[in-house]
C-alpha cells in the first residue's frame, strides 16, 4: 500500500471518530429551517411589491386632487382601481401570450416584456380618451342619478369584479374582465335602484356572448388546424408543403390581425369602417404573401422533413401575433376597467352623473402601469395554464389559436356582438384540444400516413400501450376544462352578487 492511500485512509477514520450524529441532525434541522424561511420569504415578494405599487397610486392621487372636495373618494377609489388593474394583469393577459409560451416560441420572460410594452402602448396611444361609465349601458343613468349613490355602485363594481377576477386568479381560471365589471354594475345598480334599471336586452346579448364567442374560436381554430394538419403535416415533402402554404397562412395572419387593429386597437386614433378594414387587410396580406414567399423559400433550406422544421417557420409569426393581441387588448379593455374609476373622478369633482366621462392622464396610467406590474408578478401561472395546461400546444397550433382570436373578433363586430377576448383565445385552446382528439382517433389520412410511414420505419413502431398513452397526454385536460367554464358562467352573477352586498356598506359611508 502506498503511503498516499494510507493516509487517506487515516484521514477517513478521524473523520468517522470526530463525526458527531447529534451534531449532524442540529445542523441539518437548521438548514431545513433557513429553506422554509427562504420560500416563504418568496412568497411574499409579489404580494409587497403589489402592495407598493397601490401606496404608490395613493400618493399620485393624493398629489392630483389634493384641496379638492372629495378628495378622498377619488383616492380611495384609484387605490381599487390599481388593485383591478393588478388583477387584470395577472389573469386577462395570458390570453395574447400564453399560445406563444406554451408553444415555446418565447420564454416566459420575453413574453412578459413584449406584453407589458404593448399593453401599456395600446392603453396610452390608443385607449381613448372617452369610455361610457356604465359598462356598455348596463344600467340606466337616470335610476342612479344621485352623485352619492352612483359613486357607490361605481365603488362597489370595481372592488367585487377584482375580488372576483383575483379568486379566479387563484383557483387557475382565466375569466373574462369585462363580464366582471358587467356583473358588478349590474349587482350595484340592483341594489341602488331595482331591477328596472338594468338594461335587460344589452345583458341577453352578453350572456349569449358566454356562448357563442369560444364556440366561434374553437371551430375557427380547429378548421385552420385541420388545414395544415391535411396540407402540410401529413404529406411526404412536408418542406415543399410547407414551401407552398406557410406564406399563405402568414398572409392570411397579417391581413387578419391588419383589420383587427384598424377595426379595434386604434379606433380612439381614427375610426374605421369594417368595409376599409378588411380592404386594408386584404392589401397587407397580399404585400405579406408576396414578401414571405422567398424568404420562406430560404429559410426552409436545409431543413429536415419532418415536423419540428415546419414548427420553426412559425415562430416569428407567433411572437408578432403576441405583440398584436396585447396591443390590441391594452387599447379595448383596459378604458374598460378603469371607466368606473374615472366615472368616480367625474362625478366628485364635476357633481354630476355622466353616461360618458373623459378618462384623465393619471388614470388611464394607473390602469395601464397597474395591468404591466400585475401581469410580471402573478402573470406566469395563467399563461401557463392557457399555454401548457389545458392541452398540448406547438406553434402550429398555437398560430391557430391566436389567428381564431384575430377572426373571431372581426365576425363579431360585423354580427353586432359583445364578445369577451378571454372566451374567444381560450375557446380557441378547447377547440384546438377537442379537434386533435377528434383527428387521431378518426382520420383516415392520418392513419395511413402513420401505418405507411411505420412500414418504412420498424424501428419506429410504437406499440399499442405506448400509442394510447402518447395519445392521451395530448387530449384536454377535463378537470381544467370544468373548472374555467364553471368559473365562466357564474362570472357575471357572482360580481353581481358581491357588488349589491357591497352596495349597502358604500352607500351608508358616502351619505
Amino acid at each position: 500500500m502506498t503511503g498516499r492511500a494510507q493516509t487517506d485512509i487515516f484521514r477517513r477514520e478521524i473523520l468517522m471518530e470526530t463525526k458527531k450524529p447529534t451534531l449532524d441532525k442540529d445542523l441539518d434541522k437548521i438548514a431545513y429551517v433557513e429553506e422554509a424561511a427562504g420560500m416563504l420569504a418568496r412568497s411574499y415578494v409579489a404580494p409587497g411589491l403589489a402592495l407598493l405599487f397601490i401606496i404608490l397610486v395613493v400618493v399620485v392621487a393624493t398629489a392630483f386632487v389634493a384641496g379638492e372636495t372629495g378628495a378622498w373618494i377619488i383616492v380611495a377609489a384609484a387605490a381599487i382601481g390599481g388593485y383591478m388593474a393588478l388583477n387584470i394583469g395577472a389573469n386577462d393577459v395570458a390570453n395574447n401570450v400564453g399560445p406563444a409560451v406554451g408553444s415555446n416560441a418565447m420564454t416566459m420572460g420575453t413574453a412578459l416584456i413584449i406584453a407589458a410594452v404593448f399593453e401599456s402602448a395600446g392603453a396610452l396611444i390608443a385607449g381613448g380618451d372617452v369610455v361610457g361609465t356604465i359598462s356598455r349601458g348596463i344600467i340606466d343613468v337616470d335610476a342612479v342619478s344621485d352623485k352619492n349613490i352612483f359613486i357607490a355602485a361605481m365603488m362597489a363594481a370595481l372592488v367585487s369584479s377584482a375580488l372576483w377576477i383575483n379568486l379566479a386568479t387563484l383557483i387557475g381560471a382565466p375569466v373574462s374582465t369585462t363580464h366582471s365589471i358587467v356583473g358588478g354594475v349590474m349587482g350595484a345598480g340592483i341594489a341602488a335602484a331595482g331591477f328596472s334599471a338594468v338594461n335587460w336586452p344589452t345583458m341577453a346579448g352578453i350572456a349569449a356572448s358566454w356562448v357563442i364567442s369560444p364556440i366561434m374560436g374553437g371551430v375557427i381554430a380547429a378548421l385552420f388546424l385541420y388545414f395544415i394538419k391535411e396540407k402540410i403535416i401529413y404529406q411526404d415533402d412536408k418542406i415543399a408543403a410547407s414551401k407552398r402554404w406557410v406564406p399563405v397562412l402568414i398572409a392570411i395572419m397579417a391581413g387578419t390581425f391588419s383589420t383587427y387593429l384598424a377595426l379595434k386597437g386604434v379606433k380612439a386614433l381614427i375610426r374605421i369602417d369594417l368595409s376599409t378594414s378588411l380592404l386594408i387587410g386584404l392589401g397587407v396580406g397580399l404585400v405579406t404573401w408576396i414578401v414571405t414567399r422567398p424568404l420562406i423559400a430560404r429559410q426552409a433550406v436545409g431543413l429536415e422533413n419532418r415536423n419540428q422544421s415546419i414548427r420553426k417557420l412559425f415562430a416569428i409569426p407567433l411572437v408578432c401575433s403576441a405583440a398584436l393581441l396585447s396591443f390590441a387588448h391594452g387599447a379595448n379593455d383596459v378604458a374598460n376597467a378603469v371607466g368606473p374609476l374615472a366615472a368616480i373622478v367625474h362625478t366628485v369633482e364635476a357633481g354630476d352623473v355622466a353616461a360618458k366621462v373623459s378618462i384623465p392622464l393619471w388614470v388611464m396610467l394607473v390602469g395601464a402601469i397597474g395591468i404591466s406590474i400585475g401581469l410580471a408578478l402573478f402573470g406566469p401561472k395563467l399563461i401557463r395554464m392557457v399555454g401548457q395546461q389545458i392541452t398540448k400546444l406547438n406553434p402550429m397550433r398555437a398560430y391557430c389559436v391566436a389567428l381564431s382570436a384575430a377572426i373571431t373578433v372581426i365576425i363579431a363586430s360585423w354580427l353586432g356582438l359583445p364578445v369577451s377576448s378571454t372566451h374567444i383565445a381560450v375557446g380557441a385552446v378547447f377547440g384546438v384540444g377537442f379537434f386533435r382528439e377528434w383527428y387521431t382517433e378518426k382520420s383516415q389520412k392520418r392513419m395511413a400516413y402513420v401505418q405507411s410511414h411505420e412500414a418504412h420505419n420498424p424501428s419506429k413502431v410504437i406499440e399499442p400501450k405506448d400509442r394510447a398513452e402518447i395519445v392521451r397526454r395530448k387530449l384536454v385536460r377535463r378537470s381544467h376544462f370544468l373548472t374555467i367554464i364553471s368559473a365562466w358562467i357564474i362570472t357575471v352573477p357572482a360580481a353581481a352578487l358581491l357588488s349589491g352586498l357591497l352596495f349597502y356598506p358604500m352607500a351608508a359611508v358616502l351619505k
